[in-house]
């Protein structure tokens, strides 16, 4: 069957001397892979529609089972900052990751492609790249059926003296919970007010937003802290992002 659609590139492999196998996430079909033979040639009609991050119109063969066939393609947006630039690269390889590894095979739908789409937008028109790694986590979260409790304490259900987040337990906790988990991470208003809001907030609606250095790290550590406890893989973007943290790149 002969498939129109629009769609992002999240993963390329190369596949024999001169061809690529491309992971697309479409709205209408989800997480796809198709062959575009010929697409490692540098005069090849297909190579620069076939490099991450290229939003673009692809038309493919594909038959019940088995890996689509490139026939054609347009770009809609090329996304070359996010190419040049090492760090929206790397944050950029974060969010195509996730979508990767959280999506199985024609899984995915509308909403998240938009907000996939959104987020390399954002990353390249120089929004905060962490607080866009954070939001996308979120949906990520939500995805996968660990939504943390952000609007109570995840212990008693109580507003008030929210001081911690637990990644064990899975949300915020309040002054009097704060004993269950002793590992809890202190978080400020400026944090719990982000928590709150990710899993509410459209990727779509995010503006240029101002976060102090301090809420960021508490949300860095509880982000990813939580990811690692519930989700528990090992992002290869992520940890080149740590790297360049560590090493001050």
């Amino acid at each position: 069957m002969l498939q129109s659609v629009q769609g992002i590139v999240i993963r390329t492999m190369d596949h024999g001397e001169g061809n690529k196998i491309v992971r697309l996430f479409t709205p209408e079909l989800g997480k796809v892979s198709v062959m575009a033979r010929g697409a490692k040639k540098v005069k090849s009609k297909h190579a620069a529609v076939t490099q991450l991050f290229t939003y673009g119109d692809f038309v493919f063969f594909k038959q019940r089972g088995q890996m689509g066939s490139l026939n054609g393609a347009e770009i809609i947006e090329a996304h070359h900052a996010l190419r040049e630039d090492l760090h929206k690269s790397a944050y950029a390889s974060y969010l195509t990751e996730m979508t990767d590894r959280m999506f199985g095979d024609d899984e995915g739908g509308h909403y998240f492609f938009e907000q996939l789409r959104a987020g390399l937008a954002a990353i390249e028109e120089g929004k905060d790249m962490q607080i866009v790694v954070h939001l996308y986590e979120m949906k990520m979260f939500d995805l996968a059926g660990y939504l943390p409790v952000t609007d109570s304490c995840v212990s008693c259900g109580g507003t008030d003296g929210i001081i911690s987040f637990s990644p064990a337990l899975g949300g915020l906790l309040c002054m009097r919970c704060r004993h269950k988990d002793p590992s809890a991470i202190a978080v400020g208003e400026g944090a719990q007010k982000l928590l709150r809001l990710f899993p509410r907030m459209d990727m779509r609606r995010l503006g240029s937003v101002q976060v102090k250095e301090e809420t960021k790290q508490q949300l860095k550590t509880c982000m990813r802290t939580y990811m690692d406890t519930h989700i528990g893989v090992h992002w290869k973007a992520r940890g080149f992002i740590e790297q360049m943290e560590k090493y001050n790149i």
